[in-house]
């Protein structure tokens, strides 16, 4: 029989004799197996395997520490024997491959502790920093689900912020392929720009606003730009909103110039003028022009009014 074996039982507490305590004599077995009662699970292993390490088995087997043994002659230790099979591997080999799941290990854990071996506690804490970072979300995304809470979250900012505003679900959209590709398109470069200038740059979405498609960028708290992606088409028959542009490089440049915004406070007038859409008069001086290109917003809106319906056939 193996020295891991584990012969599960369910004990009944029914009336019987007492568990007797004695001083155990763990000297005179050497190397003999021994009986224990693990919260009802039952375990065969050495005297020699439970001495091993200097914690609270090795007391109890030592003889400095009295044990509770049944009529029968098994050791009894009142606690849960679902991981006790892991703590003798643990005390024979210096190592044992940890349960997967973080519930586990924390259990796991938590006998090694009352068992006080020192060396297991150290390797479930570790696993567990190591999953916890393992899982750890890479950036988290503020979805807008009032007005008030938008405002809140610009004003308080100590980064610029890329904002995205999705409606797909505007009444006024229409749901062309076309149309869809270029929705998807805009979102996709939306999550590849919150990765890239995580921690950077805060990232927040809308769907609640009146848009179909629009990206905002701000710097202290302030409107910089407007990239609306959006085209009103007249049909025969009714109006309808298409997302008919994909800006990526337009995005891609107001993202980069939102960066300015990043501390110091007080954004720097070279690169502001360097990364502006247009430059301001000879006639301004230094200051003028610091102040205009602070306070203007760039305003992107690709919007393009026909009169003819462009939808293919069938739809």
């Amino acid at each position: 029989m193996s020295g891991d074996t584990c012969l599960t039982s369910t004990l009944c507490p029914a009336a019987g004799p007492k568990p007797k305590t004695c001083s155990f004599k763990g000297g005179n077995l050497g190397n003999k197996y021994v009986r224990l009662n693990v919260g009802g699970s039952l375990y065969y292993t050495t005297v020699q395997v439970l001495t091993r390490h200097d914690t609270m088995l090795k007391a109890m087997f030592s003889g400095r520490m009295e044990v509770l043994t049944d009529k029968e002659g098994w050791i009894l230790i009142d606690r849960c024997g679902k991981h006790f099979g892991t703590i003798l591997n643990y005390l024979r080999d210096d190592t044992i491959a940890l349960p997967k799941h973080r519930q586990e290990i924390k259990e796991l854990m938590a006998e090694a502790k009352y068992y006080l071996i020192q060396g297991l506690v150290d390797m479930c804490q570790a696993a567990l920093q190591d999953k916890k970072d393992l899982y750890e979300p890479v950036c988290s995304i503020p979805i807008i689900t009032s007005p008030k809470e938008e405002e809140r979250l610009i004003e308080s900012s100590m980064k610029p912020v890329v904002k995205l505003l999705y409606n797909r679900s505007n009444n006024k959209y229409s749901y062309t392929s076309n149309s869809d590709d270029n929705l998807l398109k805009n979102i996709e470069l939306f999550d590849k720009l919150s990765l890239r200038f995580n921690g950077r740059v805060l990232f927040i979405k809308d769907v609640i606003g009146d848009e179909i498609c629009c990206w905002s960028f701000y710097g202290q708290g302030r409107k910089l730009a407007e990239v609306c992606c959006t085209s009103i088409v007249y049909a025969t028959e009714k109006k309808q909103t298409k997302v008919v542009e994909f800006p990526e490089a337009r995005i891609y440049e107001e993202t980069l110039n939102v960066l300015l915004y990043e501390t110091p406070r007080v954004p720097d007038n070279s690169l502001l003028e360097a990364t502006s859409r247009s430059r301001s008069q000879a006639s301004h001086s230094e200051d003028d022009e610091g102040l205009e290109l602070r306070d203007r917003v760039r305003r992107i809106h690709v919007k393009r009014y026909s009169t003819y319906d462009d939808r293919q056939l069938g739809h």
